[in-house]
């Protein structure tokens, strides 16, 4: 099979689809690989490594797709991009699948199979090729990182000659993968941690990581996850309930990191502008979730706005801010879904029968077949 990588073109993404160790790993699976001039500059990666591990260096995109198979890439490639691909030729990417219909049905027109690398489902057979948990997880880490520096002031208690330094007060909202590795972060650093989350499974993971678990604990929060482990859309009753005790809480942190995400749908408000306000000055809310709405209505994306003296920073894109090593598991990722699209021979054969391929693929033979987008 010959796989292709190429160069990212969405505006400020510097990741990368494959590494030298990736490349060795195909070639040793009797594939060959064709790397875009260039493609990992951004991540640390000169051509030279490329070629090194066994890769062809493409001058252009064009010349890197020629006869391709298979297109690894990060996030979604244009719809100029797309015309270049050959027909049958299969599409591994990030493609931010909700609400882009139209897209799918460019990659259909073109005779490509795409597939969206959020769809993987979250199973245990497919954690090595889950690209949104180690995305995640280093955005997590990450978002702690940028609202310490915004912060500016030391995370840990700190006891001198001249006195003690306090402990900040960080406050994770949502604890899925990100705010998981948010909380482990904060308390490495030395943070008192605080963290909430409406799924129930959620309160012990919080404790194991020696922070403190803030939620309302009523029936409805008892009931609130679905079967896929994601959080559910609360009824506006318990949101009331919520944000009352997080608003009293939120008014005496130092950090806010904000992590809720609803697959496809905007994401939840959690933090108001009252509860902002409401914050002392100094004090940062790193609102992870801008891309799709923001938890907090005055976070906008990748800028730092400043509320009387509260800085709230909305950064879209945190894995690409530590693209080495967000590049070296997301290419691990593609290498393990890799098996599940390659025949016996070594040729381009998604296997259709797993579950892991259907859940995944948003387009086949020239049509859009994922549910989420046939009908959308």
């Amino acid at each position: 099979m010959r796989i292709a990588v190429l160069k990212e073109t969405h505006a400020g993404d510097q990741r990368v689809a494959a590494t030298p160790d990736t490349v060795k790993k195909l070639i040793g699976l009797n594939h060959t690989v064709s790397i875009e001039a260039g493609a990992g500059l951004t991540a640390g990666v000169r051509d030279s490594d490329y070629k090194d591990a066994g890769a062809e260096i493409a001058a252009t995109p064009a010349d890197a797709v020629r006869n391709a198979n298979v297109i690894f890439k990060v996030r979604a490639p244009s719809a100029e991009e797309v015309k270049l691909y050959p027909k049958g030729a299969g599409l591994m990417a990030l493609l931010e699948p909700y609400g882009s219909k139209a897209a799918a049905e460019t990659y259909a027109a073109q005779g490509v199979t795409a597939v969206a690398m959020e769809f993987v489902p979250r199973i245990t057979r497919a954690q090595s090729m889950d690209a949104l948990s180690s995305q995640a997880n280093l955005a997590g880490y990450r978002a702690v990182i940028e609202g310490a520096q915004l912060y500016g002031r030391a995370l840990p208690m700190m006891m001198t000659a001249a006195g003690t330094v306090a402990a900040a007060k960080c406050f994770i909202m949502g604890a899925g993968v990100a705010g998981l590795q948010a909380i482990a972060t904060a308390r490495r650093l030395g943070g008192v941690v605080t963290a909430t989350d409406v799924r129930p499974a959620a309160k012990e993971q919080v404790a194991s990581l020696g922070a403190k678990f803030v939620a309302v604990e009523d029936e409805e929060f008892k009931q609130a996850e679905t079967a896929g482990g994601y959080a559910k859309q609360m009824s506006e009753e318990y949101q009331k309930k919520q944000a009352e005790l997080v608003a009293n809480h939120i008014a005496k942190q130092d950090i806010v990191v904000t992590t809720a995400l609803i697959p496809g749908r905007k994401a939840p408000t959690l933090v108001t502008e009252a509860m902002v306000r409401a914050m002392r000055p100094g004090s940062v809310i790193v609102d992870m979730a801008v891309s799709q709405g923001g938890n907090c209505p005055l976070s906008k994306p990748d800028e730092v706005v400043d509320v009387d003296g509260v800085k709230v920073a909305g950064f879209t894109n945190l894995p690409s801010r530590m693209a080495a090593d967000s590049s070296a598991l997301y290419a691990k990722n593609l290498l393990a879904l890799l098996p599940l699209f390659t025949g016996e021979n070594g040729e381009f054969a998604p296997n259709w029968e797993d579950e892991i391929v259907t859940a995944a693929a948003l387009t086949r033979d020239g049509a859009v077949v994922h549910p989420a987008l046939k009908d959308g």
